[in-house]
């Protein structure tokens, strides 16, 4: 069942992750996908939102369980829960999903088994600007019987999709306006609460 599941983006989360990854691209960053089991169909996850978390200190527990008590409690309200985590390594040619993104993966895990992790692809962030490629610059990691995190074999590009096709073509035009630089995440909102997580005004 689960080595069925494929999981749907919609293009506005999969931009934001993007885009705070880029704002802070000396540093490892992470974030949380919001979404759900599709009603009529239950192989597919549809994740609706994400919700940039932190740029620095991404372990430190105190402050992701702030954070994750204060998405479940806002999505909540819209039907959506937590489905996946998305990863950014520090270094550009680092592509292994380490034991931080594997920890929080695990932990979401509980509540939402079919859970994924996404891992920014540095090389075809990179390649973007050059190419017609409309596949996700991320990688799609599950869990598998084991419970162990796996890269998806190689039907892993037609199990994470974006569900705008012209996504990658609208992420290009964002960072070629450095858009990047509005992105707030929670370390931000942690330091001054007058910013919001929820980046409301982002796509307006």
């Amino acid at each position: 069942m689960v080595a069925e599941l494929k999981y749907e983006i919609s293009q506005n989360a999969y931009i934001k992750l993007v885009l705070h990854a880029l704002k802070h691209k000396t540093t490892a960053v992470n974030g949380i996908l919001l979404g759900r089991v599709n009603p009529q169909n239950d192989s597919v996850v549809e994740i609706a939102d994400s919700v940039p978390l932190f740029h620095s200190n991404l372990a430190l527990l105190p402050s992701l369980e702030i954070a994750l008590i204060m998405i479940e409690e806002h999505y909540g309200s819209k039907g959506l829960g937590i489905v996946g985590y998305f990863h950014a390594n520090e270094r550009f040619d680092d592509a292994e999903l380490g034991i931080v993104a594997k920890n929080i993966g695990d932990h979401i895990c509980r509540y939402f088994p079919q859970a994924a992790i996404f891992l920014l692809d540095n090389k075809k962030l990179e390649a973007l600007p050059m190419g017609k490629d409309q596949s996700p610059v991320m990688q799609l990691y599950i869990r598998d019987a084991s419970k162990n995190w796996k890269l998806a074999g190689p039907d892993g590009g037609s199990r994470l999709v974006i569900k705008e096709p012209a996504a990658n073509a609208v992420l290009s035009d964002y960072i070629s306006s450095e858009k990047w630089q509005d992105v707030v995440d929670f370390d931000d909102h942690l330091d001054d609460i007058k910013k919001d997580w929820l980046n409301p005004e982002l796509f307006k």
